[in-house]
C-alpha cells in the first residue's frame, strides 16, 4: 500500500467565513429579481406577462433601498482572504451602485411602453436588463481583477442580447458590431490581467500595487505591458477614442431605452473599473497612466464633439446619433479627473468623476426618454422631427431643453455647469493646464449642437395633434426632470462627493 497523503489544510477554520449579506444586498436583490422574472415568465399565462415590467421596477427599487443601511458608518467588506477582501462596500462603491441601479430603474420605467409597443419578448428583456444591472452593481465593489472581469462581462453579455431584441434589421447588425468589438477588447484585457498576475503573483488590487512597487527589473516590462493592455480593455467599455467606433451604430440600432441604459449604466461600469484598476492596482505607475488618460481624454472629447457637429438635421436616427456622439464627448470629460488622479498621486480627484457621472446619468437618460417619446409618432427620429415640439407637447419640450442645457453646462441647468467646473478644477489642481484648455474649447464647441437642438424645439413646425403620453414615459421624464431641478437648486447634494473620501 502507498504512503498516505495528508490533505489537511493548515488553519482550515480561516477558510470558513460568514458572508455580510447586508453589504452584498444591492447586487444580490437585482440578481434574485432576475431569476424570479425568468421563473415567472415560464409559469405565467401570456396575458399576465405584462406584470413582469412592474416586477422588474420593484426589484430595482428594492436594490436601491438596500443601499440605505450602508450609507452611514465604516465601509463593510466580505469574501476576505490573506491578501485582502474581494468585495468592499465603501463610498466609491455606493456612489456607483446608486448610479447603476438608479439608471437601470429609469431605463426599466422607460421600457414599459417600448416592450409592449415594439412587441419585444417581455421575459427575456426584463431578465437581461436585471442581469446586466446586477453586474453593474457588483463591479464597483470588486477589489480583485477576477471579480472585476466577471462583473464587467455580466454587464456586457446581456447587453448584446438586449440590443439584438429590436428585430427591424438594424438591431442584429448593431448587436454584432457591439459583440465583436467587445469580445476583442475583453480578450486584450484578459491578456493584460494575466501579465499582471504573472508579474505580481496576485489578483487582489492592493496586493498588485504592493508587488509593482518592489518588482525586480526583469519583470517590469511584463507588468507595464499588462497594465497597458488592461487599460485598453476598459477604454473600450467607456467608449474612449479610438475604441468608440461601435457607439453610434449600436445606439441607433438598439431599442431606445437600451441605448439610454448603455450610455449611462454601461459607461458607469467601465469608469468604475477603470478607476479601481488605475487608482488601486496601478498606483505606482500613476504618472504613466495619468499621461495616457489625459491624452485619451483630450482626443475623446474632441472627436465626440466634432462628430456631433456633423450630424444633419434631416438624417434618419440623427437625434440618437447626436446623443451617441455626445456621450463619447462626455466620456472625455469623465476621463479628466482620472488622469488628474494619476498626477496627484491620490484618489481625491476621482470624486469629480463620480459627481459628474451622477449628473450626466440623470440628464442623459432624461434626454433618451424624450427621444423615445418622439419616436412613437416619428420613428425616423430626425432632428427635424423635434421642430415645433413645444406646440405639440410642452412638458416634453421643456424637459428636453432643460436636459440639453444641463449637458451643455448652461443656466438654468446649473448642475451641469457645476459638474463641468468641478472637472475643470481637478485638471487645474493636478497641473494639467493644457488639458483644462482643451476641455474649455470643447465645451464651447458643444454649445453649438446643444443649442441648435434646443432652438428647434421652439421653432414653428408642421401642425400636428398632441399625442397622449403614456404614464411610464411621463413618470420617467418627471423623475429625471425633478431630479435635475433639485440638483440645480441644491448641487451640494451631489458635489459633496468631491470633498469626501471614496476609499
Amino acid at each position: 500500500m502507498g504512503q498516505a497523503v495528508n490533505l489537511a489544510v493548515p488553519n482550515a477554520g480561516s477558510l470558513i467565513q460568514s458572508v455580510d449579506w447586508v453589504a452584498i444586498a444591492p447586487p444580490l436583490i437585482a440578481a434574485a429579481t432576475a431569476l424570479l422574472v425568468l421563473l415567472a415568465d415560464l409559469l405565467l399565462p401570456p396575458g399576465a406577462k405584462r406584470l413582469l415590467g412592474p416586477l422588474t421596477a420593484l426589484g430595482l427599487l428594492g436594490a436601491l433601498a438596500a443601499l440605505l443601511p450602508l450609507v452611514h458608518g465604516t465601509p463593510r467588506s466580505t469574501f476576505c482572504g490573506a491578501a485582502g477582501c474581494s468585495y468592499v462596500a465603501d463610498h466609491f462603491a455606493l456612489a456607483f451602485q446608486l448610479l447603476a441601479l438608479g439608471g437601470a430603474l429609469l431605463a426599466a420605467l422607460l421600457s414599459q411602453v417600448t416592450v409592449a409597443e415594439d412587441r419585444l419578448p417581455a421575459g427575456e428583456y426584463w431578465f437581461l436588463l436585471l442581469s446586466s444591472a446586477a453586474g453593474a452593481a457588483l463591479l464597483p465593489a470588486a477589489r480583485d481583477l477576477a471579480t472585476l472581469v466577471v462583473a464587467l462581462e455580466v454587464v456586457s453579455l446581456p447587453s448584446f442580447a438586449l440590443v439584438a431584441l429590436k428585430r427591424d434589421g438594424r438591431g442584429g447588425e448593431a448587436a454584432l458590431k457591439f459583440f465583436l468589438s467587445s469580445v476583442t477588447a475583453t480578450a486584450v484585457m484578459l491578456l493584460g490581467v494575466s501579465f499582471l498576475y504573472a508579474a505580481t503573483g496576485s489578483l487582489q488590487l492592493g496586493a498588485i500595487a504592493d508587488g509593482l512597487g518592489q518588482l525586480p527589473g526583469r519583470l517590469k516590462p511584463l507588468a507595464e505591458a499588462g497594465g497597458m493592455l488592461t487599460l485598453v480593455g476598459f477604454a473600450f467599455k467607456v467608449a474612449a477614442v479610438p475604441f468608440h467606433f461601435w457607439v453610434p451604430d449600436t445606439y441607433a440600432g438598439a431599442p431606445l431605452p437600451v441605448a439610454g441604459y448603455l450610455s449611462v449604466v454601461g459607461k458607469a461600469s467601465g469608469f468604475a473599473g477603470l478607476a479601481l484598476v488605475t487608482s488601486l492596482a496601478l498606483r505606482p505607475y500613476g504618472h504613466t497612466w495619468g499621461l495616457l488618460l489625459a491624452v485619451l481624454a483630450a482626443v475623446t472629447m474632441t472627436a465626440g464633439n466634432t462628430a456631433a457637429l456633423r450630424q444633419r438635421a434631416d438624417s434618419a436616427q440623427g437625434a440618437v446619433r447626436l446623443l451617441a456622439w455626445s456621450s463619447v464627448a462626455q466620456a472625455g470629460y469623465l476621463l479628466v479627473p482620472l488622469a488628474a488622479a494619476g498626477y496627484a498621486g491620490s484618489a481625491h480627484p476621482l470624486g469629480a468623476t463620480v459627481a459628474y457621472a451622477l449628473i450626466y446619468g440623470l440628464v442623459n437618460l432624461g434626454a433618451f426618454g424624450v427621444a423615445a417619446l418622439v419616436a412613437r409618432t416619428r420613428p425616423a427620429n430626425r432632428l427635424d422631427d423635434y421642430r415645433g415640439l413645444f406646440a405639440r407637447d410642452r412638458f416634453a419640450a421643456l424637459a428636453l431643453a432643460f436636459f440639453l442645457l444641463c449637458l451643455a453646462g448652461l443656466p438654468p441647468g446649473v448642475v451641469g455647469l457645476f459638474g463641468k467646473v468641478v472637472v475643470f478644477q481637478a485638471a487645474v489642481d493636478a497641473g494639467l493646464g493644457w488639458l483644462a484648455v482643451v476641455m474649455a474649447a470643447n465645451v464651447v464647441i458643444a454649445l453649438y449642437y446643444y443649442l441648435f437642438w434646443t432652438a428647434r424645439l421652439f421653432t414653428p413646425g408642421e401642425a400636428a395633434e398632441p399625442a397622449r403620453t403614456p404614464g411610464p414615459l411621463t413618470a420617467t421624464l418627471g423623475l429625471a426632470a425633478v431630479g435635475a431641478v433639485v440638483l440645480s437648486v441644491a448641487p451640494q447634494l451631489v458635489l459633496q462627493v468631491v470633498s469626501g473620501s471614496l476609499f
